[in-house]
């Protein structure tokens, strides 16, 4: 069984990168903060890592063509939220460092509250609070 698992994603400009995810409070991983070819970030109470890297040095260890996310979506993304309230302010966030939503906060289907944005990269993220006591039951 692995022991870790992290996310490895591209970046157009690893400065502007970084700077938006410290801008929506991401934490930093220290231990490549100064590191020119790449940015790490911690998420969660987990630590679930993910590390950006400048699109020709992804290219070159994924062995594939970087998905144009102007055309589609590679994956989504999904941060737990504790209240409404959060949504919004991680939402209000995200615009303020230069994301795009592509959904606005809102309820959706009577147990959920949340939003999506576009990072400066394409990349989409999604934020959730659910309220599992309104899950409909099956």
């Amino acid at each position: 069984m692995a022991k870790e698992f992290w996310i490895n994603l591209p970046a157009k400009d690893l400065g502007k990168t970084r700077a938006f995810f410290k801008a929506i409070n991401f934490r930093e991983n220290s231990q490549f903060s100064e590191n020119p070819t790449m940015a790490s970030f911690f998420v969660g109470d987990k630590n679930v890592v993910v590390n950006f890297f400048p699109e020709a040095l992804f290219k070159s260890f994924s062995g594939n063509e970087i998905a144009d996310t102007a055309k589609g979506t590679e994956t989504l993304f999904s941060i737990d939220a504790q209240s409404p309230n959060e949504v919004d302010e991680l939402a209000n966030k995200a615009v303020a460092a230069g994301a795009v939503l592509y959904a606005q906060p809102g309820e959706k289907d009577g147990w959920m509250y949340g939003c999506g944005f576009s990072d400066p990269d394409g990349h989409r993220w999604n934020v959730l609070f659910m309220d599992f006591s309104k899950m409909p039951q099956q």
